[in-house]
């Protein structure tokens, strides 16, 4: 048996169209494993089914064939009342920190939310509540403000420290970053990559870009319309793509050089179109 913490075999996941009696396929055959304090690299443009595979892994699709397994128990088709224990171990971090967030509430009572859920007291609660903050490099005082008294970045982190509140050992990063600016992005990941070394989480990483993924991940996945078109190490991938596709998402990544952005949308203008 694998000593992979996460493993995805032969995934196929559809959606219901319209009156359509049968699903169509949308994520077709995809397998990989992500172990302990690694992180997997899940890129794609929109629609290529790499959020879907996210979502079935929290629960919140339902695979058409294949399987998942979490530390060697199959949790493909587990019912709501089973996966409840998982909620400790699985988390996840959204792209819209913002909405994600209650923002009726102090981010002392977000934290420690699934904390007293979980059958913690409030005392506990409030100094794990401490800890986190520090972990994420957000001052004391924010425990006592609300969502929207912090900027994007600072959101982010809230939700990355709401994330690792129940210690869990792999986190669904659904495009964490894509609406944070270059500077704020570059920090973010790097608090990321430091949480990982330090508690030896694992991370898949969901991303529609591919420098992005080149900067945290170990080893990554290309999909196209929901099947992998190459795959492996992360600098294999990135420095040696093979596939036109690959090539064409590394040069619509964004730079801040204006010169090197326009150098690099004209090579991209220059590569064939992606069959």
């Amino acid at each position: 048996m694998s000593g992979a913490l996460l493993e995805v075999d032969d995934l196929t996941i559809g959606y219901r169209t319209g009156l359509a009696r049968a699903a169509t396929p949308v994520v077709h055959g995809v397998g990989f494993e992500v172990a302990q304090g690694r992180t997997l690299g899940l890129v794609g443009e929109s629609g290529s089914g790499k959020s879907t595979i996210g979502r079935a892994i929290l629960g919140l699709a339902t695979p058409m064939g294949g399987a998942i397994r979490f530390a060697g128990q199959d949790i493909t088709s587990l019912s709501r009342r089973r996966r409840r224990p998982l909620a400790r171990d699985i988390q996840v971090i959204f792209q819209d920190p913002y909405s994600s967030l209650n923002p009726a509430m102090q981010i002392q009572d977000i934290l420690a939310e699934p904390l007293i859920a979980q059958g913690r007291s409030t005392r506990d609660a409030r100094a794990r509540v401490r800890e986190l903050l520090d972990a994420v490099h957000l001052p004391a005082d924010s425990a006592r403000r609300v969502p929207s008294e912090f900027s994007g970045g600072q959101r982010q982190r809230v939700a990355i420290a709401r994330s690792l509140a129940t210690e869990p050992r792999l986190i669904i990063c659904d495009e964490p970053v894509s609406g944070l600016d270059l500077k704020t992005q570059a920090h973010v990941l790097d608090l990321l990559i430091e949480l990982e070394q330090r508690t030896g989480v694992a991370y898949l990483f969901v991303s529609h870009d591919l420098s992005v993924i080149r900067h945290i991940s170990h080893d990554v996945i290309v999909l196209l319309r929901g099947r992998i078109v190459e795959e492996g190490p992360v600098v294999d991938v990135t420095e040696r793509p093979r596939h036109d596709y690959v090539k064409r998402l590394f040069m619509s990544s964004p730079l801040p050089d204006p010169d090197e952005q326009a150098e690099r949308r004209a090579a991209l203008r220059a590569l064939p179109p992606v069959a």
